[in-house]
Parts: structure tokens; sequence; C-alpha cells
């Protein structure tokens, strides 16, 4: 096992894109259009109100918190494998595994959604332009050709075409609610569009509820960390892109919902939003805008989606990459473009996968349409709400037992508030999971979700104990890049040398484990 000198084609292009272009693949992979379609109406149909665009913004503090602890780890060691690595550091070899196929899996079930909502959208987006009924796995097919295509592509190129995505997806989602506040119901807009009157009176399992639900619809933001390899400050850019997108997907997401109070009105909006379901949105833009805009919303909709895929293809395509770096995967993976300097075989595994889904969804017979893509996206949202956890105790837990430069704050009072709300996050969603995904409480699907994520967990565990067993070498090296080297010499050849064991304490730490080499030869 060599170093990344030894192996320039193991390394990923440095020095391409800037915090900005981070903030945006972070914004793309939470598509806010997704979720002001997919979740709010359903939320403001509970009869939850003002709660919803307050909640956003308490849970947008909640996640800038994590970020403290987020942006310390990946100053300390900036990796490809984001929370994999960090994981590993702070919690062992055996955690940053299970996080790692929590972030896959979990990366997989929302792409799967999304390409069954690009699917559901495109059909009537075709039939109002062409008069053609277009089925769903074709609009599914485009979308995954895109991103097939972009996806190997080199990363400035990729973030570029994200970053005017986003852009365009954030300007016609502002331009929809500057009509919402432009034309209120009933002519003004009055406080009791954003207060709430007797906080004494506030359903508690609602507000649980909701706080649970929407912390799901942050999902996505995280996975800046996969690109600090190639910024242009690597141990700068990803945390710098964590904070931005937490905060444009909190202004989207909270902005947007409240202008829908205003616009339908605070007494109605409960009655509004059950009647129009999904349409809440393009409904409310119908009633103020010309056609052509709310058309160019649906629109919107499709692009909004397509630069979540491909944003969430480009995390999963790390994620293999930096495993099959560290050889607890095939050491294909880790190839990259000579030209890109992409993660080109983790990229095209991730396009065959993804394909032979699709695939495998049409030839069943599979008609998915917003009710089984929103079941896909918050399935897969709440095995990242358990890697935020991870990620947070990680992070508290390294950087108290390897002090640095950082401050009290940073170090122990951030990453603890973090753990703690995300641990009350993580008790609430799973107590509420029927009521999130709009099903009884003895419906299969409620128990298949956390039986999926415990096999996640059971795998990463298992995969940890065998590479342990078979492989000790790689095993030494998980979390650490693939630039230690973990040798245990022939005690006749260099006694003085001492490398821990599996049995000493703390090995499980890739911090602790020693980065030396044997002698060579003579």
């Amino acid at each position: 096992m060599g170093t990344p000198e030894d192996d320039p084609p193991y390394a990923l292009a440095s020095g391409r894109i800037g915090a900005a272009s981070v903030s945006f693949f972070g914004l793309a992979a939470a598509a806010p259009a997704v979720t002001l379609i997919t979740l709010v109406p359903v939320a403001l149909a509970a009869g939850s109100g003002p709660l919803v665009p307050l909640s956003f913004v308490a849970l947008a503090v909640v996640l800038l918190l994590f970020c403290g602890g987020y942006a310390a780890m990946a100053r300390r060691s900036p990796s490809a494998g984001a929370a994999y690595t960090q994981v590993a550091r702070g919690l062992g070899r055996p955690a940053g595994l299970t996080t790692a196929w929590l972030a896959v899996t979990g990366y997989q079930a929302i792409q799967f959604g999304l390409y069954a909502l690009a699917g559901a959208a495109a059909t009537p987006l075709a039939q109002s332009w062409t008069g053609v009924t277009v089925p769903w796995w074709a609009g599914a097919a485009g979308c995954w050709a895109l991103v097939a295509l972009f996806g190997t592509m080199r990363i400035e190129v990729a973030a570029g075409v994200i970053g005017l995505l986003a852009v365009a997806e954030a300007a016609v989602l502002v331009g929809m609610g500057a009509s919402n506040l432009l034309q209120p119901f009933g002519g003004r807009i009055t406080l009791d569009s954003i207060r709430v009157d007797d906080p004494g009176l506030i359903d508690r399992p609602v507000l649980g509820l909701l706080l649970a639900a929407g912390v799901l619809a942050f999902a996505g933001f995280e996975s800046t960390g996969n690109y600090a390899e190639e910024s242009l400050r690597p141990k700068r850019s990803a945390g710098l892109g964590g904070y931005g997108s937490v905060v444009l997907v909190a202004l989207l997401l909270g902005g947007l919902s409240w202008t829908m109070i205003v616009a339908a009105g605070p007494s109605r909006i409960s009655a509004v939003a059950d009647a129009r379901g999904a349409e809440l949105l393009f409904d409310l833009a119908d009633e103020r805008l010309l056609p052509w805009a709310v058309t160019l919303g649906r629109l919107i909709l499709i692009t909004s989606v397509l630069a979540g895929v491909l944003a969430l293809h480009h995390a999963m395509a790390r994620y293999l990459y930096a495993m099959g770096r560290d050889g607890v995967l095939p050491g294909v993976l880790a190839g990259t473009g000579r030209r890109t300097g992409a993660p080109r075989a983790a990229s095209l595994t991730q396009s065959l996968i993804a394909g032979a889904a699709l695939a495998g969804a049409y030839v069943a017979g599979a008609d998915p349409g917003p009710v089984t893509a929103r079941w896909m996206i918050l399935g897969g949202a709440l095995s990242i709400l358990l890697l935020l956890l991870a990620t947070s105790l990680a992070a508290l837990l390294h950087l108290n037992r390897v002090p640095g430069d950082e401050g009290a704050w940073t170090r122990f009072i951030s990453p603890l508030l973090s753990t703690v709300s995300l641990g009350s996050l993580v008790y609430l969603a799973f107590r509420d999971l029927p009521q999130i995904l709009g099903l009884p409480a003895g419906y299969p699907l409620v128990r298949a979700v956390p039986a999926a994520i415990a096999g996640c967990v059971l795998l990463g565990l298992v995969h940890a104990a065998v590479i342990r067993w078979r492989w000790p070498v790689r095993y030494a090296g998980i979390g650490l890049g693939g630039t230690a080297v973990v040798v245990t010499p022939e005690k006749e050849k260099a006694p003085e040398i001492r490398i821990p064991q599996q049995r000493d304490p703390g090995v499980h730490r890739p911090e602790r484990a020693a980065n030396r080499r044997s002698p060579g030869p003579g």
C-alpha cells in the first residue's frame, strides 16, 4: 500500500472549486423546492400554521451548531470521505464504516425518490407542451442520463451546472414568494401569519413531529464536506460551504412557507393546504402570476430535482472513492480520470447502480408518484439524520480528546449542544415515524424503514469485523485517507519499533495508530 505520491491516479484534482460552489452543492442536495411541494403542505394542513417557518429557523440554529464541530474536523483532516472519516477518527473504525454505509444507502434512497418525482413532474409538463403522455420512466431516464454524463466531468463543470440550477431555483422561488407578499390574503400582512398567540397551548406532540420532519428537509447540506480535497482552501471551504448551505436552505424554506401562510390567510391555511396538497405552491402562484410564470415554476421543479440528484450522485461517488482508497472496497473505485481528476470509476459505478434500480422498477411495472417519492426521501433522510448525530458526537469526543487550537465554543459547547439536540430529534423522528410518513402505525413500510437502517448498521459493523480479521493493515488505515501505512515489523529486525496491536486500548481509533513504516531492507 503506498502514499498519494506513489500513486498519483488515486488523487482527486485539488484547487478546483471555492466555498460558494460548495454551498451550492449542499443547497442542491437539500432540494428546497421538493420540500416546499411534498412536506410543507402536509405540515400546514395538520394545523401547524406559523410553527412551520419558525421550526425551520430553529432547526437552522441547531444545524449551525453542528457545523461548528463539522468544520473543525474538516480543517484537521480534509477528506472526500467527509462524515466517514470524521466518525472513524472520533468513534472508531467500525463506527466510521457504519456511517459510510448509512450515507451511501440514505443518499441512494433520496436519489431514487427524486427520480420518481422527476418522472411524475415531467408527465403533466410534457402533456401541456406537446399533448403527448410521457411515462414516468422516460423522465427519470432522461434525468439519469444527464447525471451519468456530468458525474464524470471535471468538478468545476459540475459545480457550474449545479450552481446555475440552484440559482435559478432560488430565483423562481423568491419570485413566487414575492408575489404572495405583494398580494396577501385580505389585502394586508398580519402578525397572525408568524405569531403564536399562546405558547403554552402549543401541542407538544405536533411540535415534536414538526421538528423531526423539518430537520429531514435539510438532509444533504452535510455533503459539503465531500469536496474538501477539491476546494481552493481544503481546510476552510468545506466548513464555510456547510454554513452557507444551511443559511440558504433555511431562508428559502422558512421564507417561502411563511409567504404561503400570508397568501392563503392565517385562518384558512390549514383548509387550503389540505385541499390543494402538493399543488399548493403552484395554485397560489396561479392566482397571482401569469400562466407562463407558473409553467416556469413547474419546470424549475424538474431542474431542482436534476440538481439534487446530481449533487447526491457526486457525494456518493466520493464516499465510494474514499472507501476504495482506504481499501475497504475494491481499489478500482479509487481510480480518477487522468484529465478530469474526478472519481471516474466510483461515478460510473454509482450510475450503473442507479440505472439498474430504475430498470428493475420499470420491469416490475412500478408507477411511483409523489407519495412514493416522499416516502423514499424521508426514509433516506432518517439515515442521514443518524449520520449527523454520529458525526456531531465524533467531533465532541475527538476535538476534546486530541486538543488543538480551537476555542471552548468550537471544541466543546457547540458539538455538545448539537449532539443533544440531534439526539432528541432522532428520538422524535423514530417515535413519530408513522405520522412523518403519513401511514398507519402497523403499515409494513413503517417497520421496513427502521429495519433497513438497522441493516445498514449491521452491515457496517460486520464489514469492519471482516476487514479487521482478514486485512488488518487495511483496517488500520480506515479513516486516514490512504495516507498512512501501518506495517507490523518483525521483532528481530526492528525491536525498537512498536506498532499498536488489536488488543491495545484505543487502537480502534485512527489517531491512536502509529503512522510509522517498517525499515526497508538493510
